[in-house]
Parts: structure tokens; C-alpha cells; sequence
């Protein structure tokens, strides 16, 4: 909508017509011209003087008003726009290795992999981060940055999406991917998390799982840690998928940082442990919002030059 900053600069709009009232006008010492005869007067006056004089008060009269227009600030205001909240700096670590394609859960009534189920679930969590920035990290016998802090969440699920089962190796490097969190983390302000998800126990890596929760803890870092799945899990022909879930370092890792540690069996409880996270890290709300401005006064200021321009000129020819 269209509005004046400063309205009341109307307030002066009278002020050439009291100048005008209370003070003595000015008096100009004119040239004399002696005619030997008063029958010249209309040939050389000119009968359009006055209404000369007439038209240039006019538009000085215009030009103070534009003035007077362009002092108030005229401005275009747009719509509410709701300013960028500051939220959380999350990343989710998300277990690659072998077990990890263990068909114990069931989507829409088909039994899946872990993996598949882990996908669903955290897709549905993302909706419900916006205002926060959020990264992901896979690992298996490594830890890899599959995607940096952004607030791009579509992204983030699509690139989760994509991943598979052994992408990043056959173990479960869990210190290595708590180590590589901490260091994407520390260089930011603000509340850092960490949700891990694993079904099995650390069997790769340089670094010790405790040891990096320790260093997160420092950090600032909170960690959530989901341990997804039965114990021990087996593949086809009974044949050992991966090592046994270490519930208890897991929760050491979580008690360690205040995070908690969680056990989802099934795909109910994964959607469940989500919930219970998202409640307990809320994203940030806040009901701020900017309205754009667009200045106008330099149409009102820009005429009013014009007009005080032309009127120099016609009394310099004049």
C-alpha cells in the first residue's frame, strides 16, 4: 500500500502564505523608461504580463507543494514477509554397512530393509525442520560429508534417498562419523545435534566412539543415538549380516553429550523416536515479519527541480 513516512512535514505547506502575510516584501530598484508619449504604454507593455506573473507563481506554488511531497517521504509498502529464523545446526549420520539391509521392517505394508525404513521415517522428520540447517553424513568403514549444512531440506532427502546399502563400506566406523560431525559443528554458533542411527557395534576407524563423544560434549555438540533393528541380524541362507548392536556405547555416547539414546525395532517406533526428538529440539518459531519499502519521494523531488529550473530560465529571458 502507498503511505507517507513523516505525514506530519505537511504541517509546513502554509508557510510560503505566511511569509508573504508578516513580512515586508521586498522592493527592487527599477530602471526608468520616459516615453514621450503614454499611447505607447499597451504597445510596449503588453497586455500578458500579469497573466505571466499569474502562471509563474503558479507553478512555484507547484513546485513547493512537490517539496513539501517528497519531505513527507512517500513510499510503497509490500506485503508481510516472515524473516529467516535462526534455528538448529543438525546433521544426521546414517549407518551404510552390511546389516543395515536386514528386511525387519515393514513400510506400507511391505516388509523393507533398515535402510529403506530409516529413509522413510527421516524424510517425514525433514518436513518438520525448516528454520534449521541440516547436513548429512553416511558412513560404513569410513565417514563421508554426503551433504553440508543447508537449509535446503529437499535436497538433503533427495541425496539420503540415493543412498545404498555399502556405499561407504561393509563396517561401522561410529567414532569416525561422531569425530567428522563434531568438526562440520564447531565452527558454528548456535545449538549443534547430532542424530545417529546405527544397528551395529564400532568396527572400523581411527577414532574411539567415547572419545569422540567426549570431544562433541566440549564442542557444544548434543547427540541423539537411535539403535535400529534386532541384534545380530542375518541375511540369506542364515548367514551373519553384521556384528551385534552395542546398546551400551550407544548410550554412552548420548548420556556422555545429554543427548538420549533410543531402540526402534520396528518402523512405529522409528516414527515415534523422531517425534520425541523434533519435540525435544523444536525447531525456532517466531512470528517476526518485514514489510518491503520502496522509496518514492525522488518523483515529487525530481519535478519540483524541473519546475524550479524552468522558472530560472524564464527569469533570466525575461
Amino acid at each position: 500500500m502507498f503511505e507517507f513516512a513523516w505525514p506530519w512535514m505537511f504541517a509546513v505547506s502554509p508557510l510560503p502564505l505566511l511569509v508573504r502575510r508578516f513580512l515586508p516584501p521586498v522592493r527592487a530598484a527599477r530602471a526608468a523608461l520616459r516615453l514621450p508619449d503614454l499611447k505607447l504604454l499597451p504597445e510596449i507593455g503588453g497586455g500578458g504580463e500579469e497573466g505571466s506573473g499569474r502562471g509563474r507563481l503558479g507553478l512555484a506554488a507547484l513546485a513547493w507543494i512537490l517539496l513539501v511531497t517528497a519531505a513527507a517521504r512517500p513510499q510503497w509498502v509490500g506485503e508481510p514477509m516472515p524473516l529467516p529464523q535462526e534455528g538448529r545446526d543438525l546433521l544426521l549420520a546414517v549407518d551404510l554397512s552390511g546389516s543395515m539391509a536386514e528386511r525387519d521392517f515393514v513400510v506400507e505394508g511391505f516388509r523393507t530393509d533398515r535402510l529403506t525404513a530409516t529413509k522413510a521415517v527421516v524424510s517425514d522428520f525433514l518436513e518438520r525442520r525448516k528454520g534449521d540447517r541440516v547436513g548429512l553424513i553416511l558412513f560404513g568403514d569410513r565417514a563421508y560429508l554426503h551433504v553440508p549444512l543447508t537449509r535446503d531440506l529437499a535436497t538433503v532427502r533427495r541425496l539420503l534417498n540415493e543412498a545404498f546399502i555399502k556405499m561407504a563400506g561393509e563396517k561401522t566406523a561410529i567414532g569416525d562419523a561422531i569425530g567428522l560431525a563434531v568438526k562440520r559443528l564447531q565452527v558454528h554458533e548456535g545449538d549443534k545435534v547430532l542424530i545417529l542411527v546405527s544397528d551395529g557395534e564400532n568396527t572400523a576407524g581411527a577414532m574411539d566412539p567415547l572419545q569422540a563423544a567426549r570431544l562433541a560434549r566440549d564442542a557444544g555438540v548434543r547427540i541423539y543415538t537411535i539403535g535400529i533393528g534386532s541384534e545380530g541380524g542375518r541375511g540369506p541362507f542364515g548367514l551373519p549380516l553384521g556384528g551385534r548392536l552395542d546398546e551400551k556405547r550407544l548410550r554412552a555416547i548420548a548420556e556422555i553429550t545429554g543427548g538420549r539414546y533410543y531402540r526402534a525395532t520396528d518402523t512405529q517406533g522409528l516414527a515415534e523416536i523422531y517425534r520425541e526428538i523434533d519435540a525435544l529440539e523444536p525447531v525456532a518459531r517466531g512470528g517476526a515479519v518485514v514489510r518491503p519499502v520502496e522509496a518514492w519521494f525522488h518523483f515529487p523531488l525530481g519535478a519540483a527541480l524541473l519546475i524550479a529550473f524552468g522558472l530560472l530560465y524564464l527569469e533570466t529571458r525575461s
